[in-house]
């Protein structure tokens, strides 16, 4: 993940970082479906799979999936997907630009904003 922080024309300072989202689970296919039979001595774990996770995934908008530029400043968050290429090496000015065309994007529950899946209404570039 890069990271890189600068100050937009107006004065704000932000910061900004790629996200690449992974898959969740370990494993598509539980080698425990026929268990083989342990060498004498060796200890067999039972009970529940501890390598599935409970709980909901988070579903990922259209176009999130191979990842997006993450701005922050103060209780602003932006996201613009697809990650440019060069937004690690160009220019602050550059980088500012990529800032304002960024969607606005709810603040995780984490964060103390809104929760995630409340979903914001379209942006319009400017």
């Amino acid at each position: 993940m890069g990271y890189r922080d600068f100050t937009d024309q107006v004065g704000n300072r932000w910061q900004a970082w790629d996200v690449v989202p992974q898959l969740v689970e370990r494993r598509h296919v539980s080698r425990r479906a026929v268990p083989p039979e342990p060498a004498p001595g060796q200890e067999r774990r039972r009970g529940e799979d501890r390598r599935v996770q409970q709980g909901r995934r988070p579903a990922l908008q259209e176009g999130m999936s191979h990842g997006w530029l993450c701005f922050e400043s103060g209780s602003e968050k932006r996201r613009l997907t697809p990650v440019p290429q060069d937004w690690l090496t160009c220019a602050e000015a550059q980088l500012a630009e990529y800032c304002r065309q960024a969607a606005p994007a709810r603040r995780s529950a984490h964060d103390g904003g809104a929760p995630v899946d409340d979903p914001l209404p379209p942006h319009t570039p400017t």
